[in-house]
């Protein structure tokens, strides 16, 4: 009896040092991870960023958002880890009408400045009016609608403020519209009235082609002026904006005068790392740096996170690191070649994790209990007349003829598959009235690539389906006849860099997976084509046809699990 006390009462003590081990050992990570930051700063598909401060501790940060409204999501932090999404510039039909764009036209580079007094975004609607400025007092709105600025043609644009002068400048075409190879542009320069919002001499060439003209550079693009150490500073993407992609640097010690490149050049690339390397990061550059108010460097620009020869389902994303001098030349300090997934953290920064989470790993369950959308929602071009509410407990969104084939907007709403491997979710109320109406989950990649698994009818049967988009519309992959074809269906969407698996369950039945796992380069860009992730969304539709049918979506539940992140 008195052994089996004592085994008892040293098992309890064992078991207490092994949890307090665990506690320290918990803390320990903890703290080791909170002396990080992870990239990307922002995962998913936040291309092309652009970045400025006020002066007063806060910056500002911009992004691509092509045909998705609304659009240019900015950002806001106090010390460049921890970022919360305060808006969107272009957030009214007025200031943006997208019917009509292709997923990867529209909204292309948006640059974002302060003069002192107010904000200013200059953008480019490709395919569409070309460049505009907005501004705005205050970075969360409200923006003024576009300017529209026809003297500057190219994309690109991004304003300069000198003492006495303003500048923007933009990429355009070659010398008098006459490329000498493929790929052959011009950065060039106009005078700008940032009072009138308008400009105000002829162009400017500053560069041609790029570093060295021989060599036959393509795609100079996303210029930033910088002023500092009594030097002008031209920093400009080459390259494009694939695996080759990169950041070079030219400087002046008068505006007037020629920019004279680094024989360093380029400042930021990957281009020449073994593709076969583990966790590669490719495609870095379209940059811009900022200086923080304890006089550190940091810079951010777009890259990919490839899982098998350039192939990036999470597309282009927000990458930070920090930024050395090297006589007087601003340098990507990568802390080796490759770009990290963890860097130190800036001077007296910890990471918030109360925040929205933008980088590592998380959940997040949306229950729809509020009476509006999280600045992470997305739709698929501008919304003119509101198809979804709110009822309860529920996200009620109309069934409309609007489809994903088209470009007009259909009912969808969606959030960046942020991660390589996870999961999303849904539960759905939705009894399909005829065969042209579906109401589901799909992973969207552009009109022609995506995956849907949806509840629909089929041969008199409410069902859940699995689709494969193509160039004709989609085939049927599988099909499942439901039992319970009354109550909720929740649907899965596993992606990884194996498969995407798709399932489904009705109460507390067990996951059916539908079909065999789909293979996710058909959804990368590399065999998709344009310049967008992943979209993970709630969709809806009758397919041409008129419909008084409503998806009613009880939860969406999002899971991100990359071993880069742990």
């Amino acid at each position: 009896m008195k052994k089996s006390l004592f085994l008892c009462l040293l098992a309890l003590i064992l078991i207490s040092c092994n949890d307090k081990k665990a506690t320290k050992d918990q803390a320990e990570a903890t703290t080791e991870e909170q002396d990080f930051y992870h990239n990307p700063i922002l995962a998913g598909w936040y291309p092309d960023p652009a970045i400025t401060d006020d002066g007063k501790g806060n910056y500002y940060m911009v992004h691509s958002t092509f045909a998705f409204y609304p659009g240019i999501p900015i950002f806001h932090s106090t010390d460049l880890v921890n970022w919360k999404q305060i808006g969107h510039v272009l957030d009214r039909p007025e200031q943006l009408d997208l019917e009509g764009f292709g997923v990867s036209r529209a909204i292309f580079a948006p640059d974002i400045s302060y003069d002192g007094e107010r904000f200013y975004v200059t953008c480019t609607v490709v395919d569409g009016k070309g460049n505009f400025v907005v501004t705005a007092d205050d970075p969360a709105g409200p923006w003024s609608d576009p300017v529209w600025l026809p003297e500057v043609i190219g994309i690109d644009p991004g304003l300069f403020f000198d003492e006495d002068k303003s500048y923007l400048v933009y990429n355009s075409d070659a010398p008098e519209n006459k490329p000498l190879y493929q790929g052959h542009r011009t950065i060039r320069m106009v005078e700008f009235d940032k009072e009138n919002l308008e400009v105000v001499s002829d162009n400017r060439i500053l560069v041609n082609g790029g570093v060295d003209l021989s060599e036959k550079p393509i795609w100079a693009e996303g210029p930033r002026i910088y002023k500092l150490n009594g030097y002008y500073y031209l920093m400009t993407a080459e390259g494009g904006t694939a695996i080759d992609h990169s950041e070079v640097i030219y400087r002046t010690k008068d505006i007037n005068t020629d920019f004279e490149p680094w024989d360093q050049n380029p400042i930021l690339t990957q281009r020449d790392l073994d593709p076969s390397r583990e966790n590669p990061i490719t495609s870095a550059g379209h940059a811009d740096i900022v200086q923080t108010e304890n006089g550190e460097w940091y810079g951010v620009f777009l890259a990919c996170r490839d899982y098998g020869t350039d192939h990036y389902n999470t597309g282009r994303e927000t990458f930070m690191t920090p930024v050395r001098w090297e006589d007087d030349w601003p340098v990507f300090d990568l802390g080796g070649d490759g770009v990290k997934y963890k860097y130190p953290l800036p001077e007296g920064v910890t990471v918030n994790e109360d925040n929205f989470p933008l980088t590592g790993n998380f959940t997040v369950k949306e229950e729809f209990d509020t009476d509006s959308l999280g600045y992470h929602w997305m739709y698929l071009r501008t919304v003119h007349e509101p198809w979804h509410s709110f009822e309860d407990g529920a996200l009620q969104v109309e069934t409309r003829p609007e489809d994903l084939a088209g470009t007009s907007n259909p009912s969808f709403i969606g959030r960046r598959q942020q991660h390589l491997n996870g999961s999303a979710s849904i539960s759905l109320d939705f009894i399909a009235q005829s065969e042209n109406e579906s109401a589901g989950l799909v992973a969207f990649q552009n009109e022609s690539y995506y995956y849907y698994i949806c509840k629909s009818l089929q041969e008199g049967e409410q069902v859940v389906q699995l689709r494969k988009a193509n160039s004709d519309g989609y085939t049927i992959v599988e099909s499942a006849a439901l039992e319970a074809a009354e109550e909720a269906v929740e649907l899965k969407i596993d992606f990884g860099t194996d498969a995407y698996t798709f399932s489904f369950r009705t109460a507390e039945d067990t996951w059916q997976q539908l079909g065999e796992g789909l293979d996710p380069k058909y959804l990368s860009m590399q065999v998709a084509g344009g310049f967008v992730g992943v979209t993970l969304a709630m969709y809806t539709s009758s397919e041409g046809e008129a419909s008084d049918n409503t998806a009613s979506f009880n939860w969406f539940e999002y899971v991100g699990d990359d071993e880069v992140f742990e």
